[in-house]
């Protein structure tokens, strides 16, 4: 699927719904009166503009960055960082950059590297992300209550 640039013919302003609320409905711009719009296939053109990316392509990206955590996993424990709690948070930007907040079991962890590395490879294979930032975070602090159910049940906890 390739992702397009919306641009109103007129102005040549990058359209998004705070800039044409209607934008979406077929109605026209009330900024410009016009219903015109330019689907830009050359994004050089207009390199200024953020791609716009619609709510289903976001939903898609998560879910896409969810599945290739689940494949990450700690040489020393059979489960997955994500399941692990490890991951806190994932932000997309309409630019198709991720950001990951993530944790360690211990803070010394000697193959937080390794994690971060495979990650980034991961997630960046991803079609539609263009890069990927792992930063790490030891708030809060990560602890047993965080693992999923299936992670407990993996490791003999329940």
């Amino acid at each position: 699927m390739q992702n397009h640039i919306v641009v109103h013919h007129a102005c040549r302003k990058k359209a998004t719904t705070a800039h044409c609320p209607s934008l979406f409905t077929g109605e026209a711009c009330p900024n410009h009166k016009i219903t015109s719009l330019l689907l830009v296939d050359n994004p050089e053109i207009y390199r200024n503009f953020a791609t716009i990316m619609t709510p289903q392509q976001r939903l898609h990206l998560e879910e896409e960055t969810v599945r290739m955590l689940k494949t990450v996993f700690d040489p020393e424990i059979p489960v997955d960082v994500y399941s692990l709690g490890l991951i806190y948070k994932i932000d997309i930007s309409d630019e198709g950059n991720v950001a990951i907040d993530m944790t360690l079991t211990a803070p010394n962890c000697p193959m937080g590297d390794f994690l971060f590395e495979d990650i980034r490879q991961k997630v960046e294979s991803i079609e539609g992300v263009k890069s990927v930032n792992v930063q790490l975070v030891f708030e809060p602090e990560w602890d047993q209550s965080m693992m999923s159910e299936e992670a407990k049940l993996e490791l003999g906890m329940l």
